[in-house]
Formats: C-alpha cells, structure tokens, sequence
C-alpha cells in the first residue's frame, strides 16, 4: 500500500490558527497536541498493520501473543493479560477466540484454581510471534519516523501525559 501523497500544508497548524482564528486561543495549544497524537497514533498503527498483515495478526493478537512469549510458562489468566495489556477483558477473549481458530494459542484449565482459565500460546505461536518481531524490529521500530534523541523526548513527553492520566503511579 502507498502512501499517500503529502499535503501542501499542515492541516494541524491550520485548525490552529482556525481555533485562534474563532475564539478558541487559549486551547488551541490542546487541540492541536491531541490532534496531533491521534494522526501520530494513525500513521503508527498504519506501519504496524502491514507488517503484521501476513502473519494473519492484528496489533491487538501481536501484543497478547508476544506478552506470552514472555512469561516463563508461555501461559496467563485471561484476566491477568487483560491487565498487563490495558485492555478491557472482552478485548482479550475475542484475541484469544481468534488467535484459537488459527491455532496460535489455547485455553487451558488453570492447575490450582477452577475458576480461572489460562490462555497458552502454542509453538506457532511462538514461532509466528518471534518472526513478527524481527520484522516488526526491522521495519518500523528501527526507523519511527524520529531521531534517536526525538524518540527518547516523545517517549519522556507521552509518559508524563499517561502519569497524569493515572495509567500508572
């Protein structure tokens, strides 16, 4: 898929000068930061989509796959990937529904506890998660669209912002 062509003007800096334009100075700072945030979030999300494309993943199914590649057993509670992932428990049951049917992870009786169903990533997905992640590494983590000392600022930037929201302490 090509990009698309580049506009001959920021429409960002343009809805700026419409908010001061029409009364709105005082938060047209706000505006255009968060306007900014959610094309930077298109434009990222866009670059991870086509890479993770062939694999049959969404970045949704990627996080959950990869966070299993990460603990010890290769298995979680549902409920605990809804947390480490941010995301609402319905959010993990439908990765989990999708990433069954194609054999990526399963579900499995917790050992200890009957209540609790673990989701296990199986060696595809293992396998399927480890190949997604040098791509991934290689096309788009590598080059962000920023420099070295840009992406530490944004990351310094975007942190302050999640604190003050309360996603962590």
């Amino acid at each position: 898929m090509a990009a698309p062509s580049p506009l001959p003007l920021d429409p960002i800096e343009e809805a700026h000068r419409q908010w001061t334009a029409h009364g709105w100075g005082p938060v047209a700072d706000g505006m255009a930061a968060v306007t900014s945030v959610m094309r930077a979030h298109q434009i990222m999300m866009a670059r991870v989509e086509e890479v993770l494309r062939p694999y049959g993943l969404t970045f949704a199914r990627y996080e959950l796959l990869t966070l299993l590649t990460f603990t010890r057993s290769g298995a979680l509670p549902m409920a605990k990937a809804s947390a480490r992932l941010q995301v609402h428990p319905t959010s993990v049951t439908n990765a989990v529904d999708r990433l069954e049917k194609a054999g990526l992870v399963r579900r499995v009786p917790h050992p200890t506890d009957r209540r609790t169903t673990l989701v296990e990533i199986t060696d595809e997905g293992r396998s399927i998660a480890v190949d997604a992640t040098h791509t991934l590494n290689d096309a788009v983590f590598a080059n962000p669209g920023l420099t070295g000392q840009g992406q530490r600022a944004l990351v310094d930037i975007l942190t302050e912002l999640r604190r003050n929201a309360g996603d962590f302490e």
